[in-house]
């Protein structure tokens, strides 16, 4: 009897896989929100804004390869210049990451470790930011993809949580401070990666004068800056040069001018959908948390996008952006064509900022490091992007020659990190990794803290 229970389970399970993200999406996102205490109508409303989301970025997508992809390869062929992994944005790889048939188990898994590190009291960070969950479980899908082993894509996407939500609370003073946001820290992965980079590169130009005593102030940036950052403006212009690349006459160029920008004012528009559904199960889990956890110092965990309109932010980025797409061009081994992500950029480099204490010239030589770990990182595992994409149901119309790729997934160096250590001879990179982790964990909790507090008793002796 319970083996005939168990079939038509896993053969309803398989039905509704069959079916799709667009249908799978709904299903998964009623039951999460049905265990946060939703109402079945809102959660399933939840769920059903998440489907028409996925739909809608699908098509956008297909819009894109579409128009750019014969460019991107007339391109390449006119002027030897191999990019042919076309970044399709972060976007793009959440509707991915949340049509995996995994995903489920990895939203759940990273749940309860952050529920588990509060209760042990290792971290004092509370994730209530439940969409960017996906910058985390999509190392787990890359992993289990790769690999075929359950087991190692959740632990994979285990040790992305842990990791997160360390390095939430080691970097929340610089939130506070530079920010002015006292209680909260940011969890998202797309704005922590860069400090793993950014922190001893930040130590060692602090070695260098002419870095840690420059004056080039934001003032002195902004002036040259303002229309050009406008993604609508910013799509126009790359689709008119890669028009002109590609040998197209005047027609052509206009056309695919319009097209990329209509693609960076679309892809936002259908990503704000996919944050719409979830926002209801949000809320509810940031409810159910705060009444588990009375009375604990907590921080709240939130979205990056708090502090990007930041004018430091802003300006760095503003002039990172053309630099990006000028070393695409040059960087050796590079295959990423930046595009969508580059409206992204002030996440890449909002923590740097912080950490710099806003020194424009650290950050913008920050930055650039950063952004050529991505074009590096994001070549290296944009097949296996590729093809997790296409197993989700989303067709590329370019005659399979172009791969897509992100500045989000495994591009980001924490991510790639820990999907290269599950993926290649997991028995001996994984044990490296977690000594790593550990030693890492001791100096900032223990080393730095009680050097942090010494300093600080000394302060407060001098003062007195």
């Amino acid at each position: 009897m319970w083996i005939q229970v168990g079939k038509i389970f896993m053969d309803g399970f398989q039905f509704i896989i069959n079916c799709g993200a667009t249908v799978m999406l709904p299903i998964i996102i009623t039951i999460v929100g049905l265990i946060f205490g939703l109402k079945i109508t809102t959660a399933f409303k939840s769920g059903l804004t998440l489907g028409i989301g996925f739909a809608g970025i699908k098509l956008v997508l297909d819009f894109m390869t579409t128009n750019i992809g014969p460019a991107a390869k007339a391109m390449v062929e006119r002027t030897h210049v191999h990019l042919d992994a076309l970044d399709v944005g972060w976007g793009s790889i959440a509707a991915i990451t949340w049509a995996s048939p995994i995903i489920a188990i990895l939203i759940f898994v990273i749940l309860a470790i952050n529920i588990i590190l509060l209760i042990l009291k290792a971290t004092h960070t509370l994730d209530v930011d439940i969409w960017n969950y996906h910058h985390m479980a999509i190392v787990g899908i890359m992993v289990y993809f790769v690999t075929k082993n359950v087991f190692l894509g959740v632990g994979a996407a285990a040790v992305m949580a842990v990791l997160t939500f360390k390095m939430s609370d080691w970097s929340q003073p610089m939130v506070e401070k530079f920010f002015q946001m006292p209680g909260v820290s940011l969890p998202t992965v797309s704005a922590l990666s860069s400090l793993v980079i950014a922190v001893p590169l930040n130590w060692l130009l602090d070695k260098i004068p002419l870095f840690r005593k420059s004056k080039f102030s934001i003032r002195d940036a902004q002036k040259y800056l303002g229309f050009f950052g406008d993604s609508m403006i910013m799509g126009l212009l790359i689709g008119l040069a890669i028009g002109a690349l590609a040998g197209y006459d005047l027609q052509r160029v206009l056309q695919l001018g319009v097209s990329m920008s209509a693609v960076l004012v679309l892809i936002p528009k259908m990503t704000a959908m996919f944050m719409e559904g979830l926002m209801p199960i949000s809320e509810s889990a940031q409810k159910w948390s705060q009444k588990k956890f009375k009375g604990r110092k907590l921080f709240i965990g939130l979205d990056a996008a708090v502090i990007v309109g930041n004018p430091d932010v802003i300006t760095t980025a503003l002039i990172i952006i053309p630099l990006t797409i000028a070393m695409a061009i040059v960087l050796p081994g590079n295959r990423v064509l930046p595009f969508a992500d580059l409206a992204v950029v002030p996440f890449r480099v909002a923590m740097v900022v912080a950490l710099t204490n806003g020194n424009l010239l650290k950050n913008i030589i920050i930055g650039l490091v950063v952004t050529a770990s991505l074009l590096w990182c994001g070549s290296a595992t944009s097949p296996v992007l590729t093809a997790i994409a296409k197993s989700v149901g989303i067709k590329l119309t370019t005659g399979g020659s172009l791969l897509i790729s992100s500045f989000a997934s495994t591009a980001m160096i924490q991510s790639f990190i820990v999907y290269f250590a599950f993926t290649f001879h997991p028995i001996i990179s994984i044990p490296i990794l977690l000594i790593v982790i550990a030693g890492i964990w001791y100096y900032f909790d223990k080393v730095k803290h009680i050097n942090k507090d010494t300093e600080d008793e000394e302060k407060a002796l001098k003062e007195s």
